[in-house]
């Protein structure tokens, strides 16, 4: 049986590896109960029919998760051709067939036009809302909205393997909001025939890979052999306990600033204060940090000896919190 971990703050992130058959929630409350979590949150979703790369934040990295979900994300996902579904995967009904199958080159032909920056319409069984209410609710009670098209930002679009002529495996890098159930339907859709995903694997989500994800059940036979359960609740966080599963805080913020602040500099952002960098040693500083001053939109992350204190934006001159981090 799992042990408790008596409501002990744990702040970090958790690279999952997902298995299939649990939706993103559903994972992210197994480890929730598995550690006794006070906060946690995912950072993108993941259906039940997918796998891979699944990052979960406790505590004050929960703060950070929109900086995961807005990372670049890599898939490999599996068209299987011969029909297209109302969900885009196989999970879905029938809605059009075809009897075509491409060729390969006809089909490495085709994936030109789907990189870039592309139009894209969402599948009907989408998490997006639609007058209120997520349009897969609205699918899955006979009333399928009409979806308008999205502007989304496809890196790199790859055939790795043809296992027959019902299958194409491929590998996509691209930005928020793509939706590689579309994808696939339009592929096929592009080279005259009719087709869905069948299999999925989420790869990565900005720094968290699936070279470095740990299973559900690695997860569930570390918490069975720790001591954390013997550890005083108002405890600090021991990481040493998790050092195979625990990420910093920061590992989320990888593309954005860190800017060196002092402590009194620090003192002052806790307390909700900006904090003046206009001194010429200043701009120094944001130069070294890779922040572009001029824009009233940068947002850095500020850290005194090491530990992050806030996520801020430079603007008028100064240092302003956005969201304190208490990890100290």
């Amino acid at each position: 049986m799992a042990r408790k971990h008596k409501g002990r703050a744990l702040h970090g992130w958790i690279n999952l590896d997902k298995p299939l058959g649990l939706s993103s929630a559903q994972a992210t409350a197994k480890v929730r109960h598995l550690l006794q979590a006070a906060k946690i949150g995912h950072g993108g979703t993941l259906d039940p029919l997918a796998s891979g790369v699944l990052p979960l934040a406790l505590g004050e990295a929960t703060k950070t998760v929109q900086f995961a979900m807005d990372g670049r994300k890599e898939y490999d996902f599996t068209i299987e051709f011969g029909s297209e579904t109302d969900s885009g995967d196989a999970e879905g009904a029938a809605t059009r067939t075809s009897a075509h199958r491409p060729a390969d080159a006809e089909l490495q032909a085709a994936l030109a036009p789907f990189t870039g920056t592309i139009q894209q319409r969402p599948p009907a069984y989408a998490a997006i809302k639609v007058d209120g209410t997520r349009a897969y609710e609205l699918a899955r009670a006979g009333q399928a909205p009409e979806m308008a098209p999205r502007t989304v930002t496809v890196y790199s679009l790859t055939l790795l393997d043809r296992p027959d002529a019902d299958y194409a495996l491929l590998r996509v890098g691209c930005g928020k909001g793509t939706y590689v159930r579309s994808l696939a339907r339009d592929i096929a859709a592009a080279v005259g025939s009719a087709g869905h995903v069948s299999q999925l694997r989420r790869r990565r989500v900005g720094g968290f890979t699936l070279q470095t994800a740990k299973t559900l059940d690695e997860l569930v036979a570390l918490v069975q052999t720790s001591n954390l359960d013997d550890m005083d609740a108002a405890a600090p966080c021991a990481t040493a306990d998790l050092s195979s599963f625990l990420l910093p805080v920061e590992t989320a913020l990888d593309d954005i600033p860190a800017v060196a602040i002092t402590h009194l500099e620090a003192q002052r952002l806790k307390l909700g204060q900006s904090i003046s960098l206009m001194r010429r040693s200043d701009l120094a500083r944001l130069r070294a940090a890779g922040l572009d001053w001029r824009d009233e939109r940068a947002e850095a992350l500020a850290v005194a000896d090491g530990v992050p204190v806030a996520l801020t934006r430079f603007a008028r001159g100064s240092l302003q919190p956005v969201r304190i981090l208490n990890l100290t």
